[in-house]
């Protein structure tokens, strides 16, 4: 009966994609196929259109469980902006946020760890054990409690 309970949970976790790179987030859409982890995936291409979906800026209401899975160097907002205005957001700031770059800069590291990032992984080490990264994280946000986050759908009325 647990166990069931943990898979429904499990089932509802959305993966927040934020990768301004097709052909990454194209490979890491295989790579979850492959890992057979068949949660949803909202890929936004920056931090901005990232933060407008959680907050509930754009047409839908995100959803209560999520993960982000971020790049670093991206346009208009970067990884680490994005990570540093989700733990300033009331809402969001308990959000499990995952760095995935090609980044191995020092600043870039520390920065994303004063900020209760998850974890930082570097898509070169991932490499050849990329499937087993994903198998990996599919473990992870099967185990652990995931904090709910509700957000309500934010009305622009044009009038």
């Amino acid at each position: 009966m647990t166990e069931q309970t943990n898979t429904a949970s499990h089932d509802s976790v959305t993966i927040i994609l934020v990768e301004d790179d097709d052909g990454d987030a194209k490979m890491l859409r295989r790579a979850f196929a492959r890992a057979r982890i068949a949660n949803p995936i909202k890929r936004f291409v920056d931090g901005v259109e990232a933060m407008a979906y959680l907050r509930g800026e754009m047409d839908q209401v995100p959803p209560p469980s999520f993960v982000v899975l971020s790049d670093i160097n991206m346009p208009r907002m970067n990884g680490i902006e994005l990570l540093e205005a989700i733990r300033a957001d009331p809402v969001l700031h308990g959000a499990l946020f995952i760095v995935l770059t090609t980044s191995d800069d020092e600043r870039d590291i520390m920065a994303a760890y004063a900020n209760n990032v998850a974890g930082y992984i570097l898509k070169a080490k991932a490499g050849d054990m990329f499937l087993d990264l994903m198998a990996t994280l599919d473990r992870y946000w099967r185990v652990v409690e995931l904090p709910k986050i509700h957000v309500r759908k934010v009305h622009n009325d044009a009038s």
